[in-house]
């Protein structure tokens, strides 16, 4: 059985984007998932390892501007139904402390980063979003481009620990992870919608 042989609608520079536009959307938790296809496919099929980088930036960029689009329209108020209390106090503070750069360099950050949380507040509290996009567009293109490259150079190498035993039940893990992660936020962002108070 071939390495994310459930993942197989992925595997394609067409997966790369959608799977990039889910994981920055407000519902959708993929630790570690872009990155792991991208360096998978780099090291599959090194003459388009430039696509996949891409790909996967445009589609990060798609989602993360549906959910700065979501956060400017539900306004600062409503942050609580979708961010803790305790993390939203945080953001809040730091874009007050470091703006629109910092924020875009912040949401292109693997995990832990709180990625959906970051967009979202930086759409509810007016971030530039030219700095902001320019900056989060930038930093995730280095970001997959660095790992599509070393996954090129590296291919044989890489391929062969990303078909390991351990690296499967790596991703079983991952994928475990994603969808409790995805229903928990779900549920969340439900529950905030019920407490919304009626107008």
């Amino acid at each position: 059985m071939p390495f994310f042989s459930f993942f197989r609608f992925f595997l394609t520079w067409w997966g790369v984007f959608i799977l990039g536009a889910l994981d920055s959307s407000l519902f959708f938790f993929v630790p570690f998932g872009n990155d792991a296809i991208v360096v998978y496919l780099a090291a599959r099929d090194p003459s388009l390892f430039w696509l996949y980088p891409l790909m996967t930036t445009a589609g990060s960029v798609v989602g993360a501007a549906v959910t700065y689009v979501i956060g400017a329209k539900i306004g600062d108020a409503e942050l609580g139904r979708f961010v803790s209390e305790r993390r939203l106090d945080g953001l809040r503070r730091r874009v007050k402390e470091v703006g629109a750069f910092a924020m875009g360099l912040s949401a292109a950050l693997p995990p832990p980063f709180p990625l959906t949380a970051i967009v979202l507040t930086s759409g509810a509290l007016k971030v530039d979003p030219r700095v902001f996009f320019g900056v989060f567009a930038g930093s995730r293109l280095i970001r997959f481009g660095l790992e599509a490259w070393l996954a090129r150079r590296y291919g044989e190498s890489v391929l062969k620990v990303l078909e390991s035993d351990i690296a499967r039940r790596i991703v079983i893990g991952l994928v475990i992870v994603s969808i409790a992660g995805t229903v928990f936020t779900i549920v969340q962002a439900w529950r905030g919608t019920r407490r919304r108070p009626a107008g």
